[in-house]
């Protein structure tokens, strides 16, 4: 019954917070080295700390970017599974509250190929310091320790590729690497190297498809954050129901 209102409240959490994120996506969502979005489509201004970064992207009563509901049935839908993979453990918290931040930058990086440092790296240290908390109630099913060093592996992993290959990989996923790859470790180096291999596995099938459906070519550029996140979600999930 415990892990029922715990799944329950996961989900609720998720659809509050998916429907908070289409204003920010929009306003995320630009080029790279090009300022955020400071007016709607209409030119009207968005201002204010809460009211200007989150909610759904409404403007005279016409919307404009993403839709709400898909955005919020996501969100509920991934933070329900990290909950029900994890259960009545404190971690459980942790990745239902950073579930909609990852799902921000995935849905970003799929729109502009860009991931912003606003995120990605207070991403990376709220999940240390937050998974420091849960080890600390004695309560926890992974280990502190292994977490970080999970994140700076996977992080210095993708910056050898952004070095050996820079066109082909962002600086943007090595910091978005440094992120994901605390939770993998948390859990173990078999789930860490799982999520890290499932994120490359999923852009390459993703990739293939496109090749063989002729919507892209073999130099096609593709977000690659989306790939990652998958990956790092199949991950925990695996580490989670593997307790």
């Amino acid at each position: 019954m415990a892990l029922v209102v715990i799944i329950l409240a996961a989900a609720a959490f998720g659809a509050a917070a998916g429907l908070l994120l289409p204003r920010a996506l929009y306003r995320l969502a630009v080029p790279p080295d090009t300022p955020w979005r400071a007016d709607c489509p209409a030119g009207h201004p968005l201002t204010g700390p809460a009211a200007g970064w989150l909610g759904p992207a409404r403007c005279g009563g016409a919307s404009y970017g993403v839709r709400p509901l898909p955005a919020a049935l996501t969100t509920a839908a991934l933070c329900a599974a990290l909950a029900a993979a994890a259960g009545p453990v404190p971690e459980a918290a942790v990745w239902v509250l950073l579930a909609p931040f990852v799902v921000l930058l995935a849905r970003v990086d799929r729109a502009v190929h860009r991931l912003p440092d606003v995120l990605t790296l207070p991403l990376a240290l709220a999940a240390t310091a937050l998974l420091g908390l849960a080890a600390l109630t004695g309560r926890a099913d992974g280990h502190w320790g292994r977490a970080a060093l999970g994140g700076l592996a996977l992080g210095a992993a993708y910056l050898a590729l952004f070095l050996i290959n820079p066109q082909g990989m962002g600086f943007g996923d090595v910091k978005l690497a440094l992120a994901l790859g605390v939770p993998l470790g948390w859990y173990g180096w078999g789930v860490w190297l799982a999520g890290a291999f499932l994120g490359f596995l999923y852009g390459a099938l993703y990739g293939l498809a496109l090749v063989l459906s002729g919507r892209a070519g073999r130099r096609t550029a593709l977000a690659f954050g989306p790939f990652m996140a998958a990956g790092a979600f199949t991950g925990v999930l695996l580490g989670g129901f593997g307790e």
